[in-house]
């Protein structure tokens, strides 16, 4: 699957243009349009992978590929808000009691800032895994609530497949991040070349989790063991 996943873009006639408007767009993202490009175009790969469709998407019908990319932005804004709130809401506590002037109070606000930042790295280390299987349901639906679905949520993230398949996107991404990291040594353009390494390792991070999308929700259905003693006409 990894190497598949890296093989994606390059089966692309429009590969070049693909990568260079991916990576000049994440370059640029600060300035949020083209971020949610990028993002629309994830959704795009999502959409399609989950289909079967190794095809890769191109940077068209841009109006749209925003507005899909701003709804996957806003999905995973609002998970990464639970971890943040969670902190400081702990953060807050942990000052006031330390402010109070008593040793004891101090001492157990103290324990509880550290608790806090424990919660914090587990709840976003949750929000990690969670998010690209908020975004590949959404991806399937257009509709934002996908994102939020309880039942499809729980039911795919205690999946073994979606595990593997995200543990290798994982990988995937983290190689990205490595090969940035050196470039970066570089000064200017190590920056500039990091972009679209990025890019370029997203895209495959989520060919792999629309593929373990598909599988998960779109493998056929397995024939039902005949009943014993059932007359076939």
């Amino acid at each position: 699957m990894i190497s598949e996943a890296i093989r994606y873009l390059n089966e692309s006639d429009d590969a070049v243009t693909t990568v260079l408007l991916g990576g000049v767009m994440t370059l640029f993202a600060f300035l949020l349009v083209p971020l949610f490009a990028v993002a629309g175009y994830l959704v795009r790969v999502l959409d399609r992978t989950a289909r079967g469709d190794d095809e890769p998407p191109v940077f068209d019908e841009w109006g749209e590929l925003i507005v899909d990319g701003l709804k996957a932005s806003a999905i995973a804004f609002v998970y990464a808000l639970v971890p943040t709130v969670v902190l400081l809401a702990f953060l807050v506590s942990g000052g006031l009691l330390g402010a109070s002037g008593s040793d004891v109070l101090g001492a157990i606000g103290g324990i509880g800032v550290f608790v806090g930042l424990l919660v914090w790295l587990a709840l976003t280390l949750l929000v990690a895994y969670a998010v690209p299987a908020a975004m590949a349901n959404f991806a399937e639906t257009r509709h934002i609530g996908a994102g939020f679905e309880p039942a499809t949520m729980r039911r795919v993230l205690v999946d073994r497949t979606y595990a593997t398949g995200w543990l290798t996107a994982f990988a995937i991404i983290v190689v990205g991040g490595v090969v940035s990291s050196l470039l970066n040594v570089v000064p200017i353009l190590g920056f500039i070349a990091s972009a679209f390494v990025g890019f370029y390792t997203a895209v495959a991070a989520y060919y792999v989790i629309g593929h373990t999308w598909g599988e998960i929700q779109h493998a056929p259905m397995k024939e039902q063991p005949a009943v014993r003693g059932q007359v076939e006409i």
